[in-house]
């Protein structure tokens, strides 16, 4: 293979044969002519692309400050170029600019940025580039939290990878091990998971890791918490000792420190949050008393310009109560925790996603790095109980730098949470206006 400076794209084979002959001998007038259809058709291969239209809604500095790189300056394969804007994605966002050429080359990765700016392909396009396809064994692993979060991420990793010979699985809780089992049998070369089904995969002998090179942490303060840690710890044991670790968090609490020391060799530090909250997001509270809420609610559904919602409730119960009450005051709502069967679960969030409903209510299981860009609404229906916990479910109103609206329906109880996580934010949560211009969260 060799590398095109015209299109900065790749050529193969008989095409790059045929430029250095051509070079050597001085082309005669057909063999000219026909060098000048291959150099237009290599120029030309993005114009034979189905690009989606345009994204040309409203985007918020943290996604358009880049450095004016093109993901044609990082030298990919062609093929993944081709998956990449075919994606839609039409240049790298900062956090992506500052990853993908690190991760290139092999360095541990420390990334810190905001939900919905990109950080899925930001580690799913160097893991794609870095492997060999007539290589059967598993050469990247991507661990996450949530088995809603594993299925999106192989979704977006099959979709870049699409042109290409790579095979992508993804294995989590709550699904048939036996399936597992066989499919691991067959080619896998990028594996997405869970870390206790990776964990209980490997330890059977099934899935060899021994070979896998790349191992991703997205969402990390999470994966290293005291329920993940001593599983993400055993499957490290699982890799090779030339193994390359790329961490990714809205937020990294002292945990992810001392994980830092043990486990990554030099890492380099990647920091894109000076402020914690996602900009675009306008917050707002309502005082109210508890039996006043689903009032309230109905209130906001009948006011606001809501394109899709999320509304968070802090127990599985009040997530099924709430859902019945939203039904019977004729709006359509789904719900989704974690105490439902997980083929149900990802039916509501599959069809949620493509828009089958408007609302969806939910406790915070769905809380961490869901990429669903139609929701311009959060309404905190109970409010949480951390910053943390806050600032994920906000980071849900506002994807890739849209702007967003979020509402937070506060108890007297809840006057002092209010306080303290907009100390520990550094935010502002304001007392919601009689009318909400929709300029600020409908562009």
């Amino acid at each position: 293979m060799s590398y095109d400076s015209r299109t900065k794209g790749p050529t193969y084979g008989h095409d790059a044969n045929i430029e250095a002959l051509m070079s050597q001998s001085g082309p005669s007038a057909p063999h000219a002519q026909g060098q000048e259809q291959t150099s237009l058709s290599l120029q030309d291969w993005k114009s034979q692309m189905r690009l989606p239209p345009a994204d040309t809604r409203y985007k918020t500095e943290d996604v358009t400050a880049t450095k004016g790189n093109e993901f044609e300056d990082y030298f990919l394969k062609r093929e993944l170029l081709m998956g990449i804007y075919e994606k839609g994605y039409e240049r790298p966002s900062p956090i992506q600019e500052e990853s993908i050429p690190i991760a290139l080359t092999g360095s541990d990765i420390l990334a810190r940025a905001k939900n919905g700016t990109g950080k899925t392909a930001a580690f799913c396009i160097p893991a794609i580039e870095k492997t060999d396809p007539s290589k059967n064994v598993i050469q990247a692993l991507v661990l996450v939290p949530t088995r809603e979060l594993a299925l999106q991420t192989s979704q977006v990793c099959k979709e870049l990878a699409k042109h290409l010979s790579i095979q992508i699985m993804v294995t989590t809780g709550g699904t048939s091990l036996k399936d597992d089992i066989m499919r691991l049998y067959q080619p896998v070369h990028i594996l997405v998971g869970t870390p206790g089904r990776v964990l209980d995969l490997t330890k059977k002998g099934v899935c060899n890791l021994s070979e896998c090179t790349m191992m991703v942490m997205d969402e990390a303060d999470k994966l290293l918490s005291p329920e993940f840690q001593p599983l993400v710890e055993q499957l490290i044991s699982f890799l090779p000792q030339s193994r390359q670790i790329l961490l990714f968090s809205a937020t990294f609490p002292v945990t992810v420190k001392s994980f830092k020391d043990k486990f990554l060799q030099k890492p380099y530090i990647i920091n894109l949050m000076d402020e914690l909250t996602l900009k675009g997001i306008t917050q707002y509270y309502a005082f109210v008393e508890e039996r006043q809420k689903v009032h309230c609610l109905n209130t906001l559904f009948s006011k606001l310009q809501i394109n899709q919602s999320i509304i968070f409730c802090n127990s599985v119960n009040r997530v099924e109560l709430l859902a019945k009450k939203i039904t019977e005051l004729g709006y359509s709502c789904f719900y989704i925790h974690a105490k439902m069967v997980q083929s149900y679960r990802n039916r509501v969030f599959h069809d949620f996603r493509n828009g089958a409903c408007r609302n969806l209510v939910c406790s915070d299981l769905f809380t961490r790095g869901i990429d669903i860009q139609a929701v311009n609404v959060v309404i905190n229906f109970d409010f949480p109980k951390n910053s943390e916990t806050y600032l994920h479910r906000v980071g849900r109103s506002g994807r890739f730098g849209h702007l967003g609206l979020a509402v937070n329906l506060i108890t007297y109880e809840d006057r002092f949470n209010l306080y303290r996580i907009e100390q520990q934010l550094g935010t502002e949560i304001k007392p919601i206006p009689p009318q909400i211009d929709q300029a600020i969260y409908c562009q």
